[in-house]
């Protein structure tokens, strides 16, 4: 069993990503069936708002499927990437080789989410 009683802060999740065919019929499809926000949508990929994660659909010949923190020591990973949206990152890889974006607190809109 892990002790957090010792920690300040836990860790955040920015987002999960996760594979789809067609970014514009799965964003219909979320923003039909969920009340969530489209907070950017292009060809290979879309980012949904919703009350407490944001969720990412992508094509994955594009952007491979993930699971994203914020850290502010994003750094400490290797050098970050900018991307389209403002916010910057670098992919590494768990244990199981599963993809983990780290996006640097800086770079994460305050009023996202």
């Amino acid at each position: 069993m892990t002790d957090t009683t010792s920690k300040t802060k836990l860790a955040a999740i920015d987002h999960v990503a996760i594979p789809v065919t067609d970014v514009e019929s799965s964003v219909k499809w979320y923003t039909s069936q969920f009340n969530c926000n489209i907070e950017y949508q292009d060809d290979t990929w879309a980012f949904l708002a919703f009350e407490n994660i944001k969720l990412a659909l992508v094509v994955t010949h594009q952007h491979p499927p993930h699971l994203a923190f914020v850290s502010p020591h994003a750094e400490s990973y290797g050098q970050l990437k900018t991307h389209r949206d403002g916010s910057r990152s670098i992919y590494i890889k768990d244990p199981a080789g599963n993809a983990v974006e780290i996006v640097a607190e800086d770079s994460v809109p305050k009023n996202g989410g």
